[in-house]
C-alpha cells in the first residue's frame, strides 16, 4: 500500500509539473528563432498576444518594435488554396526590419524555386514602411515597386497582399500612425462632390451620394488607408486586361474553328495554316508569355479545395488560368478531352510543331505496334492514380512527384532550371520528333484526368462513313496518335482533335467511300454527255423511241404529244 501511495503522489506531481509547463506560453523567439536576426540588440521577446496577435520586442525596458505571423492576422488562399505564413518584424518608426516565409504549400515553390530565391524576394520588403503601397513589377507615382519571381507571379502577389495588409493592421493596432497627408481643402472636396452631382429630383439619394464622396476623402486624409480592401483578384484582372482580351479573342476564334470544322476540313491547305498558326499562338502567348500552362497540380488542388472548404478567390486570382479552365470545362462537355490536348496545351503544341519540323527534314516517324501502344497509354492513368493517392497523404510530396510533367521546366520557367530537369523536358520533345506527341499519349496525368469528365460529352462531331474500318483502314493507318481503332471507331479518350481524319473523310481522291461516290458521279455525268452527244449527232432518229431524251410523259420527251407538257 505504501508503494502504491508513493506512485500515486509521483503521478500527481508529474501532472502538476506538466500543467505548469504547458501554462507558460512560449515566446516568439522560442517558436521562431529567426526573429532574433530581425532585432539583434533585443534581449527579451514577449509571447504573441493582443488583437491582432503580435509580440513586443524589448532591449531592457525599452520597446524596440513588434513581431508577428501573417497567418494570425490574415489568411489569403494562394495558388495551392492554402495561405502563406510569414514571420515579420517592424520597429517603432514603422520600418520593416525583418521578414521570413516560414510555411507554405505552393507547388511552384516546392520544386523549381530555391529557398534562397524565395527568401531573396522576401528581403525586398526590409527597409520599407509598413504604410507603403508596395506593388509587384512597375508601379505608378506614390507606389513602391519590387521585383517578382519568374514563374511564380500569382504566389508573390498573394504574399504581397498578405504582408502589406497584415503589417498595416498590426502597426495601427499598436498605435503607429501613417505619415500625414496634405490637408484636403474645401476646393478639393467640392471637386469630389462635383463627380457626384445632386439633381433636383434626386432628393435624399443624391445627398447620400455626395456625402459618401466627402466621407471617402475624409477617411483617406485621417488614416491614409482606404476603408475597404479590394479583393486581390480584382486588381490582378485589371492589370491583365490586355492578356485577357487576347486570350478571349483566341478562344473565340478556336470556337469558330470547331463550329465550322467541316468547312475547313474541305479546304485542307487553309486548315494547315489555321492549325499551325494557332499552335504557335498557344506556345508563345498562352505558354511562354502568359504562363497559362495547365497542370495536374491544378486538378489535385481543385479536388482538395472541395474537400477542405472551397473558395473562389483562390482560383480567380489568376485570370488566365481561370478563363482557360472555364473554357476547357465547357469543351470537355461538348467535344471531349481533345480540344485542350490538341489545341490549347502549350507543351503539346511544342511537341506538335517539333514533329512537323522533323518531318520537313525527312526524319522517319516511328510508331509502336498496336498491342504495345494500348499497354503504354495506360501508364498515364496509373500515374494519375498514384499522384492523387499520394496527395491524400501529403500534397507537398505529390507536388514534388508531379515533376513527371515537364510543363514547369519547358513552359513556366522557359528551360531556366537545373540541367536534370532541362534534359528530361528536352528529351521528351526530341522523342516527339519521331513519335507524335509521345508524352501526351503515354505519360501525361493531366490528359488522363481530362478523360474522366470528357466521358460525359454531349456531341460527337467527328464524321465517320459506314465503311470506316469495314474494310477501310485509311484513317486508322494515318492517325499518328493511334486514336482510331481497327473497326473504324474513334477512341475519344485518346483523340487530340487534330481533324486529320476529317480532311480524309471529305477527300474524294483518298477516302475509298468518297472515291466511289466521285466515280459514280463521274460515270453519271459522262453517260449524260454521251447521250446528249448522240442526240446532236443523230437528231430525232429512232433513239428518241428508246427514251434517250426522256421517258414518255416527261417534259422534253420528243415522243410525247405537245399537249402533255
Amino acid at each position: 500500500m505504501k508503494y502504491l501511495t508513493v506512485v500515486l503522489h509521483l503521478l500527481i506531481l508529474s501532472l502538476l509539473i506538466s500543467v505548469v509547463v504547458t501554462a507558460r506560453a512560449e515566446t516568439i523567439d522560442e517558436l521562431y528563432p529567426a526573429v532574433n536576426t530581425f532585432f539583434p540588440q533585443a534581449d527579451r521577446f514577449d509571447e504573441l498576444k493582443g488583437k491582432p496577435p503580435a509580440a513586443a520586442v524589448y532591449q531592457g525596458e525599452r520597446l524596440l518594435g513588434y513581431a508577428y505571423l501573417t497567418g494570425d492576422v490574415i489568411r489569403i488562399p494562394a495558388y495551392s488554396g492554402h495561405p502563406i505564413n510569414t514571420l515579420v518584424g517592424f520597429d517603432l518608426a514603422g520600418q520593416i526590419v525583418g521578414i521570413r516565409i516560414v510555411e507554405h504549400q505552393e507547388p511552384i515553390l516546392v520544386v523549381g524555386i530555391t529557398e534562397e530565391r524565395l527568401q531573396q524576394f522576401a528581403r525586398q520588403y526590409q527597409g520599407k514602411s509598413v504604410f507603403d503601397d508596395v506593388v509587384i513589377g512597375s508601379g505608378v507615382a506614390g507606389q513602391v515597386a519590387i521585383d517578382s519571381i519568374s514563374g511564380a507571379t500569382i504566389t508573390v502577389m498573394v504574399e504581397n497582399a498578405t504582408l502589406t495588409r497584415s503589417v498595416r493592421r498590426v502597426a495601427e493596432s499598436r498605435g503607429l500612425a501613417p505619415p500625414a497627408l496634405p490637408t484636403v481643402t474645401k476646393t478639393e472636396v467640392a471637386s469630389v462632390e462635383q463627380q457626384a452631382p445632386v439633381s433636383p429630383s434626386a432628393g435624399k439619394a443624391g445627398d447620400t451620394k455626395a456625402s459618401r464622396a466627402s466621407t471617402t476623402v475624409k477617411s483617406k486624409s485621417s488614416t491614409g488607408v482606404a476603408a475597404v480592401e479590394e479583393p486581390i483578384w480584382k486588381g490582378v484582372w485589371r492589370k491583365r486586361t490586355f492578356q485577357i482580351a487576347v486570350l478571349v479573342a483566341g478562344l473565340a476564334f478556336l470556337t469558330l474553328v470547331l463550329v465550322f470544322q467541316d468547312w475547313l476540313a474541305k479546304r485542307p491547305r487553309l486548315l494547315v495554316y489555321v492549325r499551325d498558326g494557332f499552335l504557335l499562338y498557344t506556345v508563345f502567348f498562352i505558354g511562354w508569355y502568359s504562363l497559362a500552362q495547365l497542370s495536374i497540380i491544378n486538378v489535385i488542388t481543385f479536388v482538395h479545395s472541395f474537400m477542405h472548404g472551397f473558395q473562389w478567390e483562390g482560383f480567380l486570382i489568376d485570370p488566365m488560368m481561370f478563363i482557360l479552365w472555364s473554357f476547357v470545362a465547357v469543351t470537355l462537355l461538348l467535344w471531349g478531352r481533345g480540344i485542350y490536348c490538341g489545341w490549347l496545351c502549350p507543351f503539346g503544341a511544342l511537341q506538335e510543331l517539333t514533329q512537323q519540323l522533323a518531318r520537313r527534314f525527312g526524319v522517319k516517324q516511328r510508331e509502336f505496334p498496336e498491342m504495345m501502344h494500348e499497354r503504354l497509354w495506360a501508364l498515364k492513368y496509373i500515374i494519375l492514380l498514384g499522384l492523387f493517392g499520394i496527395s491524400l497523404q501529403s500534397l507537398t510530396q505529390a507536388e514534388r512527384l508531379a515533376e513527371i510533367e515537364p510543363f514547369k521546366t519547358a513552359i513556366t520557367m522557359r528551360f531556366q532550371r537545373e540541367w536534370g530537369y532541362v534534359l528530361f523536358a528536352a528529351g521528351l520533345i526530341l522523342v516527339s520528333a519521331i513519335n507524335r506527341k509521345f508524352y501526351c499519349k503515354y505519360l501525361c496525368p493531366l490528359g488522363a484526368a481530362l478523360t474522366i469528365p470528357g466521358k460525359f460529352r454531349i456531341f460527337d462531331w467527328l464524321r465517320r462513313h459506314r465503311e470506316c474500318g469495314r474494310p477501310c483502314q485509311v484513317c486508322a493507318a494515318e492517325c499518328e496518335v493511334q486514336a482510331i481503332r481497327k473497326n473504324g471507331e474513334i477512341n475519344a479518350n485518346e483523340c487530340h482533335y487534330c481533324l486529320d481524319c476529317q480532311v480524309t473523310y471529305w477527300n474524294d481522291h483518298k477516302c475509298p467511300p468518297e472515291v466511289d461516290r466521285r466515280k459514280r458521279r463521274g460515270r453519271s455525268v459522262r453517260a449524260r454527255e454521251l447521250a446528249l452527244g448522240m442526240e446532236s449527232a443523230f437528231g430525232s432518229t429512232g433513239l428518241d423511241d428508246v427514251g434517250v431524251r426522256g421517258e414518255p410523259g416527261q417534259e422534253g420527251c420528243s415522243g410525247c404529244p405537245q399537249s402533255t407538257k
